[in-house]
């Protein structure tokens, strides 16, 4: 437990005094990260950058649901465009387009969707072409 500090002495070297004292029994050796160069200090200082990590390690998303919508249809294209068998990229794009016509018949909350359904056979024609491309 912390003792409290004495009375006529600096809050400052009282402090010190106690991580030092702290760090001789080596009260920090057994930290998580002890001899690691912090990680994010090459980055910009963000006031938030402390909610940011949590959502992230906890795989958070903060989008509003139009947004997330826009998101998971972009990477849905992409898985597509990039699936092992037309069957696959069919069944991606119609889950996607079912997604995206329930979202246009009752909108979500947040800015506007601006998406309409993939046309499958563009979709195909790009998976084709992706297909016969030279690795």
């Amino acid at each position: 437990m912390t003792e409290r500090k004495p009375r006529g002495m600096d809050f400052e070297s009282w402090t010190d005094r106690q991580i030092r004292e702290a760090e001789q029994r080596g009260a920090f050796k057994d930290l998580p990260g002890f001899g690691k160069p912090l990680p994010g200090l090459e980055r910009p200082y963000d006031e938030d950058w402390w909610i940011k990590e949590k959502m992230r390690r906890e795989k958070v998303s903060f989008l509003p649901p139009s947004l997330a919508l826009r998101k998971e249809a972009e990477d849905a294209l992409a898985a597509a465009v990039e699936s092992g068998t037309e069957r696959e990229a069919r069944r991606i794009i119609a889950e996607i387009n079912d997604k995206i016509a329930a979202a246009l018949r009752m909108p979500p909350p947040g800015p506007p969707l601006n998406l309409s359904p993939y046309d499958i056979e563009s979709v195909l024609t790009a998976w084709r072409e992706h297909r016969q491309a030279p690795s």
